[in-house]
């Protein structure tokens, strides 16, 4: 049984001039360890499959047809209470831009702590460690110090790489990434690349 299954996806976004289809027939699998990488041009409609996976497609983009199933089970056309079970505990997500990402008002331990205990069985003390041991990862330096800062006082690459921890943090069987390195240097780039699950990106 594949991890994640997506059968003749269509994806489209009507307008006053008509309907646009942003995807069109979309069938693709990923199995257990496995990395899939899906290549197109600016505007080819990648993020918007992995936005329609978890089910956070901009408005009024709509999946017109097709279903998609994460370990056998369809999770296309869940409720959004149901949906927000599978985010985080059976996908993460990197987001593109960090800055939309983060939240401003809270620190890093905040932020990937929140994630650990709401989808591990976990007490503080050990999400803290967790966070701890996920930023030293993902390759902040002294993250005992950096992990009580705000993302203001991050570089946009830095601020990448809590977004990569927090999609670990809830060791989800799935992730999908929407070009996590685009801002981080080529050293970290490559170090970023190993598998820690099954990767859609």
């Amino acid at each position: 049984m594949s991890l994640l299954e997506v059968k003749n996806l269509r994806i489209e976004y009507p307008s006053r001039h008509g309907v646009h289809a942003a995807v069109k027939s979309l069938s693709l699998t990923i199995e257990r360890g496995e990395i899939v990488g899906v290549v197109g041009e600016s505007g080819a409609g990648k993020s918007t499959v992995g936005n329609a996976v978890i089910d956070l497609l901009s408005p009024p983009g709509v999946i017109a047809n097709g279903d998609i199933y994460l370990d056998g089970e369809k999770i296309s056309g869940l409720s959004t209470n149901q949906m927000r079970t599978v985010r985080g505990s059976k996908i993460g997500f990197i987001f593109q831009d960090p800055m939309t990402s983060l939240n401003p008002l809270f620190t890093s331990e905040q932020q990937i702590t929140e994630t650990i205990l709401a989808n591990l069985d976990v007490s503080p003390e050990d999400a803290f460690s967790r966070a701890l041991s996920l930023m030293e990862q993902v390759g902040i330096p002294e993250p005992h110090i950096r992990i009580k800062q705000y993302p203001h006082q991050f570089s946009g690459g830095m601020r990448q790489r809590v977004v990569i921890a927090i999609a670990l943090s809830g060791e989800p069987d799935l992730i999908i990434a929407d070009e996590p390195t685009t801002a981080l240097d080529v050293s970290i780039q490559r170090s970023n690349t190993d598998p820690y699950t099954s990767t859609l990106c």
